[in-house]
């Protein structure tokens, strides 16, 4: 039984770098479903429940320490990819389906909650909360709002789950509509943006040893500082120092993105590995309990896009959009950049810079947007 703190954090690296390593190997089917970061997750879960390492007060301690230092750098390094310039060129047509794609997705938080709220415990609303996180940007905005509303680590659990089903389901459903576009576009009355050119961006150096060092370092600088200043700004019901040292951190990383810091490479990869190890010390924290409200919450989650995209063509039909324009638009909300790049070169590779672009945009207003719908369902649930 671990009672210290170095086997504990030898633990949690290992499994952070295992189910991404199995998935690079092999690529099974079964990480369709469950990606490796959910698989992570489940593992020391499962790993905390059969009694590995004992809460003692140098883990507890090492645990509160990790989670509260390496969100905010996460987000930091998350923003330098991001170029606000690049977005903002796309034009009103992109940004205009984004815009009801996210206004969407935060009526049907909403509308879930409200459908849902009788069967939910009183603090239920925390997991839709951080899910909108997720569902505007990604897994990382997930943390950071569920670190900002306080939600218990055993909450994330279900949160995840949720997140990767509904998530999985989607995607299936987004590739089949494909051949729909004629049809849809003709209802909507919209022209293909097929032929939508967005200039790629220039490929990145590899990371070096170098790099990932000065990275590293420099988002632990970040965060720090964020944390320093964050802890002297006001607060209230639902602005914590917590709340103000991850926002700080991510104004950081988008004025670092347009600044010559942004060109040295292993950025992505640094941030890649903080926010697996960010779930991995989380799920050390927690246990199974949380699971057992996960039927309510998948069926949550299926309402919740599926109202989101009744709305969405209803704004398509409204403002002609055409279908790739919000398939890609609703992956990159929901499914982040990972994901939107293949959907947009099934519909056309001239598509994917503008999916990559959109899913940087909700990586950015990814925690605000789960801020806001926390502070909205806090409200409904009182």
């Amino acid at each position: 039984m671990i009672q210290s703190v170095w086997p504990y954090l030898a633990v949690m690296l290992l499994a952070a770098g295992f189910w991404p390593a199995i998935e690079r190997r092999f690529g099974w089917k079964v990480f369709d479903v469950l990606p490796p970061i959910v698989l992570t997750y489940l593992t020391v879960t499962a790993l905390s429940v059969a009694g590995l390492w004992t809460a003692s007060p140098d883990i507890h301690l090492a645990q509160d320490t990790l989670v509260s230092r390496m969100v905010p750098a996460l987000l930091f390094l998350l923003m330098i990819n991001c170029d606000l310039r690049a977005i903002l060129a796309l034009g009103p047509r992109v940004l205009g389906v984004f815009v009801c794609t996210s206004i969407s997705l935060f009526a049907a938080f909403v509308l879930t909650f409200l459908l849902y709220r009788h069967w939910m415990p009183g603090d239920g609303w925390k997991p839709l909360a951080s899910l909108s996180g997720s569902w505007m940007g990604g897994t990382a905005n997930m943390i950071a709002v569920k670190q900002a509303i306080g939600m218990s680590d055993t909450s994330l659990a279900t949160t995840l789950l949720t997140d990767a089903l509904c998530y999985s389901m989607w995607v299936v459903v987004l590739f089949a509509v494909a051949r729909l576009a004629p049809a849809f576009n003709h209802w909507t009355r919209a022209t293909s943006s097929a032929d939508t050119a967005v200039a790629e961006t220039a490929p990145r150096a590899p990371a070096t040893g170098d790099s990932v060092l000065l990275w590293l370092g420099l988002a632990v600088l970040v965060s720090v500082l964020s944390a320093a200043l964050g802890s002297r700004l006001p607060v209230g019901s639902m602005i914590s120092p917590t709340t103000w040292t991850i926002l700080i951190a991510t104004v950081a990383g988008l004025v670092a993105a347009h600044t010559p810091l942004a060109r040295l490479p292993g950025a992505q990869a640094v941030s890649s590995a903080l926010l697996i190890s960010v779930v991995a010390v989380l799920a050390s924290q927690s246990s199974f309990a949380g699971i057992a409200a996960a039927p309510l919450y998948l069926l949550a989650g299926v309402t919740v896009i599926a109202i989101h995209a009744v709305l969405l063509c209803l704004a398509a039909r409204v403002f002609h959009f055409d279908l790739y324009l919000c398939g890609i638009s609703s992956l990159a909300h929901i499914g982040g950049v990972a994901a939107t790049p293949v959907l947009a070169a099934t519909y056309s590779r001239s598509l994917v810079p503008v999916g990559i672009l959109l899913a940087l945009l909700g990586y950015i207003l990814g925690t605000g947007f789960g801020l806001v719908v926390a502070a909205v369902l806090s409200q409904l649930a009182t």
